[in-house]
């Protein structure tokens, strides 16, 4: 069994899957070429922005994947933004049966990410935890309009019309950073790409049913490993 991810971004996805995969699915071994697969391989190819990840680099990896024969999964992963998870489901599905792009016994997967990466971030509450004290601006003001450390992150706003959901909530973001003398960026994501990150993540999927498209992603990994 192979699983081939199609990531939309251009370097946090990649190191944070990557980093993931090795907790999620520790049977499995990262290959740097798509044809290099075997069994119990995957591999890892950003598409660098939307809509190429749909128009241009979903049959590129069809192909790929035809190609080579190996690989079960096509595990599609980009943002939803603006647009919600279902409507950019829908997209890919429209995609693919306008193009009329044939599938065959490729299972694709998409993992919608809502509203960006840096959403999931949110959920931490090791990282932040709205009753810790001496919370300062501009951190105070993003926590009286939305406590990311209590409401589910994925519901959240943009707050006020400067920035859209994505940015808001990567701003948001690095100010939780910045408050434990530490930084985050796109570049460098530090601790959110560690398996202790990820834990408190699915503690907090567990204990309060939020990061739904998260859960999607964790769901997929328990059941690829129960089919070993």
């Amino acid at each position: 069994m192979n699983i081939y991810f199609l990531l939309e971004g251009r370097s946090t996805e990649k190191k944070v899957y990557g980093a993931w995969l090795q907790y999620l699915l520790p049977e499995f071994q990262r290959v740097k070429f798509y044809d290099d697969a075997q069994d119990l391989n995957y591999f890892l190819i950003s598409a660098h922005g939307y809509p190429s990840i749909i128009h241009e680099y979903i049959p590129d990896a069809i192909n790929r994947i035809k190609e080579t024969g190996q690989y079960q999964y096509l595990v599609v992963c980009l943002d939803a933004e603006e647009d919600t998870v279902e409507s950019k489901k829908q997209e890919i599905d429209d995609f693919i049966k306008n193009s009329q792009i044939e599938l065959g016994p490729i299972k694709l997967i998409p993992i919608i990410q809502n509203r960006c990466i840096e959403t999931w971030f949110l959920g931490n509450r090791k990282m932040f935890d709205s009753r810790q004290k001496n919370i300062q601006p501009p951190l105070s003001d993003y926590v009286n309009y939305y406590d990311a450390s209590i409401q589910d992150p994925e519901l959240m706003g943009h707050y006020n019309e400067s920035y859209n959901h994505a940015e808001f909530h990567e701003t948001y973001l690095k100010e939780i950073f910045k408050a434990k003398n530490s930084s985050y960026s796109k570049k460098h994501p530090r601790d959110a790409q560690r398996d202790y990150y990820l834990i408190e993540l699915m503690k907090r999927i567990n204990r309060q049913n939020h990061l739904i498209s998260l859960k999607k992603f964790i769901d997929f990994c328990e059941f690829i490993r129960s089919q070993l």
